[in-house]
């Protein structure tokens, strides 16, 4: 179970890290020593983005390595197999991150046994609301798998309650409105935010959406059970190579 796994790392760490990438960017080979090299770098799950078309969740940064890796001919056949090659091959949780249309065109019970198959442990759809979600929670659910759905600052109580009545493995909270990438607060409205998440909740808290550094990363301990780094890292293939990711990881991590 998704949320075993993270509660036993919390005994050994503050704060866990969830790194983010999207099959096929920049190739699907280089994406496989990505996924090496952060898991070489001590991340301790990670989302795999199956590209899409439109990944309204997302910024600029993530959206051209989705446009990049269509253009290039990436298909969802070859991004479940990516899935199933570095599940086997490596220790950590891995999520697929995705639209629904994906999984609608796939077909639902199919990706679920996919999954299941594969050693994937969950999957993040951000446009997929509870209210639409009865195929997809039962085919989650009959796979053993965890379907994480997400909090954002502008969700009411009720709602909160909602999202966490289905939720399994952990719940995302975004960090502000808007897309990845772009600049966040780390404040103390971000702090009173994650405390009316964890009211709502018993499942550990992921904080998304701006957070780039150690110091983003210590501001969430104690207030977040896992930190995610997607544009961020992104950004470092992108001037410095992957050659230079591994570092850019463990400095995240240091004491």
């Amino acid at each position: 179970m998704l949320e075993s796994y993270i509660r036993s790392r919390l005994k050994e760490k503050k704060i866990l890290l969830m790194t983010h990438i999207v099959i096929g960017y920049p190739s699907l080979d280089a994406s496989l020593a990505i996924v090496r090299t952060m898991v070489e770098a001590g991340v301790d799950l990670m989302e795999l983005q199956i590209p899409f078309s439109e990944p309204i969740a997302d910024g600029p940064v993530i959206l051209k390595a989705n446009q990049d890796a269509l253009a290039d001919g990436v298909t969802v056949p070859q991004c479940l197999e990516f899935g199933q090659t570095v599940a086997s091959q490596f220790s950590i949780p891995f999520l697929y991150m995705t639209y629904y249309n994906i999984l609608f065109k796939y077909g639902v019970d199919r990706f679920a046994d996919h999954m299941r198959d594969a050693g994937l442990k969950g999957a993040i759809v951000p446009d997929l609301p509870p209210e639409e979600a009865d195929d997809y929670l039962s085919a989650m659910g009959r796979c053993g798998l965890s379907p994480i759905f997400i909090f954002s600052p502008t969700t009411k109580t009720a709602r909160l309650q909602t999202i966490a009545s289905v939720a399994d493995g952990f719940v995302y909270c975004v960090a502000r409105k808007g897309v990845t990438g772009d600049q966040t607060a780390f404040s103390r409205q971000l702090d009173e935010y994650l405390g009316a998440c964890r009211q709502a909740t018993d499942l550990p808290l992921a904080l998304g959406f701006g957070v780039k550094d150690r110091d983003d990363i210590k501001f969430l301990e104690g207030k977040a059970d896992i930190a995610v780094i997607g544009t961020q890292a992104l950004r470092v293939i992108e001037t410095q190579g992957i050659d230079a990711l591994g570092d850019f990881i463990r400095g995240l991590q240091r004491p």
